[in-house]
């Protein structure tokens, strides 16, 4: 038994408790709520408003949401979204409230639908990535679609409304991994989008349903609770998922903070002695955000563009299929099991861009992934990794060396690949893409319906009706 407890000064609840010499606990006292990171995160969420997003920033998050509709809709197509959404369908009652991406009058309970639209995003790999590396639109996106549609008629939030929170999402996201050096290069621990996206979830929905800065806080904390997965599952069927629940957890984790929930105070602080975000990455040292109330915020994506791909597969793939292309242009994990492992696979990426001069969405089937020349060209890639091409998505390149039959020795180098945040996918490039996605689900004239409604999203006077289109 404890012989001793010592405390403090007892507060309403406690939010530390620390072992003393195997014999006392210690309760280690709060510091007033409006001084700690968490509350400045809080308020941030709560206090910032439609005028402080510039030009820049709503452009770029606009086509953010275009791109992730997209994938989406492609995504609703897929095995990994099928198995998904039949777990949903059969294994919880039906709460027909939320659409679901590519499926005409199906719904789901809002937390469901925000999770399988989730899985649908990220299912084959295509979705946007930043830097630090994270997915964050499917995270943030279909929670708040799910909310737009649960939200009673006399409150549905406006599209401006929309666009703010999911900024809001995007903007804590990059914030929390701007804290940690780690968070920089690629990682081996926790998926990114299992740590920070449940938490930009958490943040977008808590905008969106209007709760105070306290609510706010507790969503952050509660979120936090349903954060982490394994990197092990890269790679996997079950990768798709780790955006699912991301979305979802952090929606659910609002709504609780919204009906009371509370959680600890100091959740994003460096409290010594007890982890709170920290736990994810050991050198996580965080800073407070400047009040919107006090002086406008600079968003992070006015400063980064976002990275959009233009086939689905991991980002690092798309640096070797350039540098594979442009040595093809001139004149390749060894064999892929599955499409999942292709996606991530620099020598499969490699080969396909030197025999087909390009990657797409069909060189993911069984029938491009199986064929006989490929194999072959598989067999004799052998791969490198020199100590001056980090990890990391902003730094990184890739070299393609062709040694041809005659001798001779034919090059390609990548950099930046087009669709990076330094070398941005054109308007017309990104439409194209989003045509091809969209119209494998829908019709044409409900494809044009979703740009000129995103495009315009700011003078929705209801945001749920852009679900109409996404059935």
């Amino acid at each position: 038994m404890l012989s001793a407890l010592k405390f403090q000064r007892t507060p309403r609840h406690f939010s530390c408790l620390r072992l003393l010499h195997k014999s006392a606990v210690e309760v280690q006292e709060r510091p007033a709520p409006e001084g700690t990171v968490t509350s400045s995160f809080g308020g941030f969420i709560h206090s910032v408003h439609p005028g402080q997003l510039s030009d820049t920033v709503l452009h770029r998050s606009k086509r953010m949401i275009l791109d992730s509709i997209g994938v989406g809709l492609l995504g609703s197509t897929s095995h990994v979204f099928q198995l998904a959404l039949q777990h949903c369908q059969q294994m919880y009652a039906p709460d027909y409230i939320s659409s679901v991406f590519g499926r005409w009058h199906t719904r789901l309970s809002p937390s469901l639908a925000a999770f399988v639209n989730g899985v649908a995003v990220h299912s084959m790999d295509f979705d946007d990535t930043w830097h630090p590396a994270t997915h964050p639109s499917g995270a943030v996106l279909p929670a708040l679609l799910a909310i737009a549609q649960m939200l009673p008629g006399n409150a549905k939030p406006s599209g401006m409304d929309l666009l703010l929170a999911f900024n809001v999402g995007i903007e804590i996201q990059g914030r929390l991994m701007r804290f940690s050096n780690e968070a920089q290069n690629i990682p081996n621990r926790f998926h990114p989008p299992t740590v920070v996206g449940p938490l930009g979830s958490a943040a977008a929905c808590s905008r969106l349903l209007s709760l105070d800065r306290s609510q706010c806080s507790n969503a952050l904390a509660i979120a936090a609770s349903l954060a982490g997965a394994p990197m092990a599952n890269a790679a996997t069927q079950s990768k798709p998922l780790h955006i699912g629940n991301a979305a979802r957890l952090g929606m659910e984790a609002a709504l609780l903070a919204s009906r009371g929930l509370e959680a600890s105070t100091l959740i994003l602080d460096s409290t010594p002695g007890c982890a709170g975000f920290s736990a994810f990455y050991n050198d996580y040292l965080p800073q407070a955000l400047p009040s919107p109330e006090e002086q406008d915020p600079r968003f992070l994506l006015e400063d980064q563009d976002i990275a959009f791909k233009r086939f689905p597969a991991h980002l690092g793939m798309h640096w070797v299929a350039d540098a594979a292309c442009s040595a093809r242009g001139h004149q390749a994990r060894g064999h892929a099991e599955s499409e999942h492992q292709a996606r991530h696979s620099f020598q499969f990426n490699a080969c396909t861009a030197l025999l087909d001069r390009e990657v797409s969405v069909q060189s993911f089937s069984p029938a491009f992934l199986d064929r006989p020349e490929l194999l072959s060209l598989l067999s004799r890639v052998r791969v490198e990794h020199p100590q001056d091409n980090p990890a990391n998505f902003n730094k990184m390149y890739a070299e393609v060396l062709l040694t041809l039959t005659t001798g001779n020795v034919l090059k390609g180098r990548c950099d930046t690949f087009y669709g990076h945040w330094r070398k941005p996918l054109s308007r017309d490039s990104l439409l194209k893409k989003f045509r091809a996605n969209a119209g494998a689900v829908l019709p044409g004239e409900r494809v044009e319906a979703i740009i000129d409604a995103v495009e315009n999203i700011e003078d929705m006077q209801d945001c749920s009706h852009l679900t109409m289109h996404l059935e």
